[in-house]
């Protein structure tokens, strides 16, 4: 829950830096979770739109988690040595998502690389030690 709780306080829109699989997938699972949850308040509740049947919570749940689950993609995509562009494989229906995924399971690119440090083994790079 800390992953979830970091991303939407501390790291809401900020696409720069790399975020570890751990940081990506918790995020994405609690997301899911809380989705699921809200679907079901929605229906228990008669909040759904009767045209698009997408409920008032859900609906604004998912609005709210638009911009960070971008951004947290784009740093796992950053973590892996892809640029945020490769984001846009996602309107490459099947096989965009397919690739993705490949890219979300890969393991950190070692060390430092052109989007920061490793968060994976806690380099700092030169400014950090600077600012110490």
């Amino acid at each position: 829950m800390n992953y979830f709780l970091d991303v939407v306080r501390n790291k809401y829109a900020q696409f720069n830096g790399r975020a570890r699989r751990s940081e990506f997938w918790y995020f994405a699972l609690f997301n899911f979770v809380i989705s699921l949850v809200l679907e079901l308040l929605d229906s228990v509740l008669g909040l759904q739109s009767g045209l698009s049947n997408v409920g008032i919570l859900s609906g604004l749940f998912s609005l709210a988690m638009l911009i960070p689950g971008i951004a947290v993609s784009v740093r796992r995509l950053h973590d892996t040595g892809r640029s945020g562009w490769w984001l846009l494989l996602i309107f490459a229906i099947f096989i965009g998502w397919i690739a993705l995924l490949v890219f979300y399971c890969q393991d950190s690119q070692e060390g430092t690389n052109e989007f920061g440090p490793n968060p994976k083994t806690g380099e700092m790079d030169v400014a950090d030690h600077l600012i110490d």
